[in-house]
């Protein structure tokens, strides 16, 4: 009987069938876009869809690319075990869907770029351009490789599929469409794969309302256990899920995601207008509250269902990412083929983030390393180099995964990972598009002051993980375990932060210092690489020497014009590709390298 403890089911044929046929069909997808776009093999087309994308496949596919088998696995368990204060992420998508679709995507639309870090050799030098793109390089990596291992791990363990067997798989399927087909079949993958998501999580919740009695009775269970405290006002910064820990820093650390991250700009700049890119953000802003809605209440679902037999204090379960998988297994196994549909929803999420992170870092390799170097490069070879640079790139995340097993939960190191990296990297480029009198020398060692800090804070804080005094974990029982040794009510464990085991001795700055919540990284390293880079400008004479472009700067018209596209200095050679914009593509760059390639094949053809 579900909630009652003790070992369930494993996968069927049925089950089986249906995760196969997701894959198959991600795979398909890859190679329609292929045969479809056979004649369109521009460096535009496969890094960005030739930027004519629309807004709601656009939207669907920001969504997916970081609502991951992270968030399929991860948000649930924490929803079980910490309540559902998670949901507060909602504030921060709506600030930084604001921030993002104000601020950045018309900056970066009318200059036209294609890596987002052009815009830090446009500002700065070239020298800080390659350094942020090495950052992204080794934060997506390292991501990724955690993208791909935990679901794996929590997956084979319940449903027994081989581990390495279908981390290979899975890097295989995503290197494949995203050789073959470029950007536009990682969008419309990415579509597909955020519906199957949808569907897993309203699959758990439906069941577990039948089972329950009800979405109320699920509801009153999870007000009784406490798990719907959501607000709490303390400004402790050392707390771990606060109202200002997730809204202030939660906000800060997504922009950081969304707003400067390659994966993310890529889709936006995709976009054939501005108004089609602002409004890809907001659409996505939806789609973002719809699936932390859905992770929190499958996750008080789980709750309702164990709220007197714990899995993870009961010995069923080895890790709290299992739990969600187990739960699956326990209540779904009646219904062949259900189960399968998790399991592809929990790798549909992984597939979206591989694939974007392959096709991002193709596109800044290319962009950043290899077209300065060789400017002579005819369209085939380009195309070739774009598609070796996809296999390299996903052979290297599945390397990744090994590293990755050590990272302890999946859901706060990933989010500790961004915050580490993109928190600094945000302080640089808030350096460059809002303050006139910052340097290079000024916003580099700003950037290395922030991100040192930033690792220091962070890689202390996994070593020396917080008490659970600062992350207040819930209690839990096994008072209803049919083969408990024991009727009472066991004690929380211990917070999921931890990369190692707690180490014997425990220094006294590892309860203040390395106590920071990990929301909040982010936002340190933006503050602390503004204030010590702008102070370090002032010293250095700042930049009155320098005539800088006015469009690299954010103006009052971003803020206010939501179809306007000004036109920039880096531009001008745009109007001969001005036949384009009666079609409604307004994006400066698509005109222009559209322009580019079709020069290019005609002097390749002679």
């Amino acid at each position: 009987m579900a909630g009652t403890g003790g070992p369930v089911a494993t996968f069927s044929v049925w089950d089986y069938v249906v995760f196969a046929g997701t894959i198959v069909s991600a795979a398909g997808i890859g190679l329609f876009q292929a045969i479809r776009g056979r004649k369109e093999t521009s460096s535009a087309e496969f890094l960005l869809g030739g930027r004519q994308m629309t807004a709601v496949p656009v939207a669907m596919s920001l969504t997916a690319s970081f609502m991951s088998g992270i968030t399929v696995i991860g948000t649930p368990a924490e929803a079980y075990r910490f309540g559902a204060a998670f949901w507060l992420f909602g504030f921060s998508y709506a600030i930084m869907s604001a921030i993002t679709a104000e601020i950045f995507v018309p900056l970066f639309y009318r200059l036209g770029i294609t890596s987002a870090y052009e815009y830090l050799e446009m500002r700065f030098n070239r020298l800080i351009r390659l350094i942020g793109t090495s950052m992204y390089i080794v934060q997506t990596a390292l991501y990724t490789g955690l993208v791909i291992y935990a679901p794996a791990l929590a997956l084979n363990q319940i449903t027994g599929l081989d581990l390495w067997g279908v981390l290979v798989a899975t890097g295989a399927v995503c290197i494949v469409y995203c050789t073959l087909g470029g950007l536009k079949a990682v969008i419309w993958t990415d579509v597909l794969q955020m519906v199957i998501m949808l569907a897993g999580f309203v699959a758990v919740i439906a069941r577990g309302a039948v089972l329950q009695g009800g979405l109320t009775k699920i509801w009153q269970d999870a007000a009784e256990g406490g798990r719907l405290d959501a607000f709490d006002f303390d400004p402790d910064p050392l707390k771990r899920h606060t109202f200002w820990t997730i809204v202030v820093g939660g906000s800060i650390m997504w922009t950081s995601i969304y707003s400067i991250n390659q994966s993310q700009v890529q889709r936006y700049i995709s976009c054939k207008t501005l108004g089609h890119a602002k409004m890809s953000l907001y659409v996505n802003m939806v789609g973002l509250w719809v699936t932390v809605s859905l992770a929190v209440f499958s996750g008080l679902t789980m709750y309702s269902i164990y709220k007197n037999c714990d899995p993870l204090s009961n010995g069923d379960i080895g890790t709290p990412d299992q739990l969600l998988p187990y739960l699956v297994m326990d209540i779904l196994a009646a219904y062949p083929g259900i189960p399968g549909l998790f399991v592809a929803a929990a790798y549909s999420g992984t597939l979206s983030t591989v694939s974007s992170s392959i096709n991002a870092l193709v596109a800044v390799t290319v962009e950043d390393f290899i077209f300065p170097l060789c400017k002579n490069l005819t369209q085939k070879q380009v195309t070739w180099l774009n598609m070796g640079l996809s296999v390299f790139f996903g052979a290297l995340c599945i390397g990744m995964a090994g590293v990755a097993s050590v990272m302890g939960s999946v859901l706060q190191a990933a989010l500790s990972i961004f915050g580490m990296i993109s928190g600094p990297l945000l302080g640089l480029y808030l350096l460059g598009m809002l303050f006139r009198t910052t340097n290079s020398i000024g916003g580099l060692s700003g950037m290395i002051i922030g991100l040192a800090l930033t690792l220091w804070v962070g890689i202390g804080g996994q070593i020396y993980p917080p008490t659970d005094e600062k992350t207040k974990p819930l209690s839990v029982s096994t008072s209803g375990c049919n083969n408990s040794q024991s009727n009472t009510t066991a004690s929380p464990w211990t917070s999921p932060v931890t990369l190692t085991q707690q180490p014997d001795f425990r220094p006294p700055i590892a309860d203040s210092w390395y106590s920071l919540s990990y929301v909040y990284f982010s936002l340190f390293g933006m503050l602390t690489t503004m204030v010590s880079g702008l102070l370090l400008s002032m010293i250095t004479g700042g930049c009155k020497q320098e005539k800088l472009n006015s469009d690299l700067f954010v103006t009052k018209s971003d803020l206010i014009c939501f179809t306007c596209c000004r036109k920039s200095e880096a531009s001008e050679g745009t109007e001969k590709a001005s036949t384009d914009l009666h079609m409604g593509v307004d994006n400066l760059a698509y005109t222009d390298i559209d322009v580019m390639s079709k020069e290019s094949e005609k002097a390749t053809k002679l």
